[in-house]
């Protein structure tokens, strides 16, 4: 079960609440940037472009950082040390 089934309904409904609430801000705070990018001049269908391409430079990095885990495993290292070997950046 997870942690949240364990909690009594109370606490349970607390939790959701104030997720929920967190949510909200979330959202009213990305409505607030995306007014502010169109008010700059950005349109929409650039911003959603860029969110796009955002969406398959992580899917490409994701698999790069899962085939240097497999090759730091296989020659029992650490990732980090097979960074300077390809010419990374620890922030890369």
């Amino acid at each position: 079960p997870s942690p949240r089934s364990c909690q009594p309904n109370g606490a349970n409904k607390e939790a959701l609440q104030y997720e929920i609430k967190e949510l909200k801000q979330k959202d009213l705070a990305l409505d607030q940037e995306i007014a502010q990018l169109l008010s700059e001049g950005y349109s929409l269908e650039e911003l959603e472009k860029h969110i796009s391409l955002l969406h398959e430079y992580n899917d490409i990095k994701d698999a790069g950082q899962m085939l240097l885990g497999k090759l730091a495993v296989i020659r029992g290292v650490t990732t980090k040390q097979l960074y300077p070997e390809y010419d990374l950046e620890l922030s890369d």
